[in-house]
């Protein structure tokens, strides 16, 4: 990325590193930037710092003034992902408003999502880290909803238990979807996204 003068958005996928969690709920913020790094037509790399694998690149139409974009996954776990976000962040030079975290949301049904700046943590490791490493919880948020547990099972057990074979068929659309929601908020801003995505 050479051209400094376009404004450059850090889209963080939030997930636990390793083949163990890849299928789990908790991990739906890593499908969604896989997949936006599929559009983008470039893999995920190890960033220098040691800490993330990131894609770099444009987002929008070829030739047009498409704003610069670093997708990131962390290489730690959820409760940690503050320290290489705000690292990635001083590095690109991304202030708050600019950072997109993609995450798993319990208040929100399967199949649905919602996009938004600031607000609580609801209890989300990850987003606690990354309020506490950025000193700032205005960043904004795309809401991928896996629903509450059913019946009694704990909700740490259900974050990071599998899809349903039910939930994994309609999956990929809710992924695409999300990925469709980032890209506008990205391209169109917030509120044009929220009146297309917040369903």
């Amino acid at each position: 990325m050479t051209d400094s003068t376009t404004p450059v958005w850090l889209v963080v996928g939030l997930g636990n590193p390793g083949p163990s969690y890849a299928g789990h709920r908790h991990n739906v913020g890593y499908l969604v930037v896989d997949e936006l790094a599929s559009r983008m037509g470039s893999p995920f790399r190890a960033h220098k710092s040691g800490r993330a694998e990131v894609v770099e690149g444009r987002m929008g139409a070829p030739g047009t003034e498409a704003p610069r974009v670093v997708l990131m996954k962390a290489r730690c776990y959820m409760n940690e992902l503050g320290g290489p976000v705000k690292q990635l962040a001083g590095f690109y030079k991304v202030p708050p408003e600019r950072v997109v975290a993609i995450h798993d949301e319990l208040d929100l049904p399967f199949d649905t999502m919602r996009v938004k700046i600031g607000g609580g943590d609801n209890g989300h490791n990850g987003l606690r880290s990354m309020r506490s490493s950025l000193a700032t919880g205005d960043f904004h948020r795309v809401r991928v909803g896996i629903g509450r547990p059913p019946g009694r099972q704990d909700v740490a057990d259900f974050v990071l238990s599998n899809y349903s074979s039910a939930e994994k068929k309609i999956l990929p659309f809710q992924v695409d979807t999300a990925a469709d929601a980032v890209e506008s908020l990205v391209l169109e801003g917030l509120e044009r996204t929220q009146q297309k995505f917040n369903s």
